[in-house]
């Protein structure tokens, strides 16, 4: 267990790094020098001194290696630099933008899986025909539609025409329900899919017709052996979606005027502030590698077949020494006497 956690831990903390030095290359790749250019610009008021410091805190005036490790420090310490627009250190508008997010992200996963259970449960289980197909479509249908486009619908119908939520952010859970049913759309589509799938294929294995044979019901064979059986997949899955609720609460934050990451990053963006740009990417980097991480960890536990040291299971074959072969002795069979060989009374 110990090499599997190890092997796990250093593939992390791997693409934490590939992170870094690809957000790194990326933004000194672009044409020109938003650090620069923020001194340069007259509208900012930044006196010589102020501009020195600057160019000299981000190591602007050293080589592009000496860049990369020094940022690199500065991460590894939690430093993340100053935000340009608003000369706030990078880790503390990360700070108070991230609980807004993980408030949505963490409602958004969890209707998103009641959703995907629903829909897996009634295409597998449902008792008419015309039901099970109609719950069949539904995934598809989640994935054929955008974030914003269903944002939009949701904020039209539930706010302006059934006024149930207020159309802004007043921090209200009440205002949270509208945009988290938004982006759980997000995640249930391949859920859904997927963990109908798999409950498909697990009912069709030997030992389920088995515990049929012994009179099982359906509902007791689902919470003992199917749902078991048939979450491996779904939390696999469940590691990558989180990618797509990150990505997916940027829109979902703009179209609710909410506050969080979302919002952050497209402020940084528009007003080219790099530092604050590389910090959120580097913090939702991190995050997707902890969710996966411990997706990774939770998998000898839900399926006690997979091997705990990392290693793929092998069949290993003892080679005997052969025996040496005995002499056999087969009996000869017992001889005919001929008539004339019997002794005469």
């Amino acid at each position: 267990m110990r090499r599997y956690v190890a092997k796990r831990v250093a593939q992390a903390v791997l693409v934490l790094l590939s992170a870094y030095t690809v957000s790194f290359v990326l933004l000194s790749a672009l044409p020109g020098d938003a650090v620069t250019n923020r001194v340069q610009n007259p509208e900012a008021n930044i006196s010589p001194e102020g501009a020195r410091l600057l160019l000299e805190y981000y190591g602007l005036d050293r080589p592009l290696w000496e860049q990369y490790l020094h940022g690199l420090a500065g991460v590894v310490r939690g430093d993340f630099g100053y935000s340009l627009t608003t000369a706030q250190p990078v880790q503390g508008l990360l700070a108070s933008a991230l609980p807004a997010t993980l408030q949505l992200t963490s409602l958004a996963l969890v209707f998103g899986l009641v959703i995907a259970a629903v829909v897996a449960i009634a295409v597998n289980y449902a008792p008419w025909g015309w039901l099970r197909d109609l719950t069949g479509s539904v995934p598809a249908l989640f994935a054929s539609v955008p974030t914003f486009v269903a944002g939009i619908l949701t904020l039209q119908l539930v706010s302006f025409r059934l006024g149930l939520i207020p159309s802004v952010d007043d921090g209200s859970f009440r205002a949270l329900l509208a945009p988290a049913l938004t982006l759980a759309l997000v995640i249930a589509a391949p859920l859904s899919q997927v963990f109908a799938s798999s409950i498909r294929s697990t009912r069709r294995q030997p030992f389920v017709h088995v515990l049929h044979a012994k009179g099982a019901g359906e509902g007791f064979i689902f919470r003992k052996d199917v749902l078991r059986n048939s979450s491996l997949p779904v939390l696999t899955l469940l590691g990558l979606a989180f990618g797509e609720l990150v990505a997916g609460s940027v829109v979902t934050e703009s179209v609710y005027a909410r506050k969080g990451i979302g919002q952050l990053v497209v402020g940084a963006v528009n007003t080219q502030d790099l530092p604050t740009v590389q910090g959120v990417v580097l913090l939702s980097t991190f995050a997707y590698v902890v969710i996966n991480l411990v997706v990774d960890l939770a998998y000898p536990y839900v399926d006690p077949r997979i091997l705990v040291d990392g290693r793929t299971q092998r069949v290993t074959r003892v080679r005997r020494r052969p025996r040496p072969a005995r002499a056999v002795v087969v009996p000869e069979p017992a001889r005919r006497r001929l008539p004339s060989e019997v002794a005469m009374p």
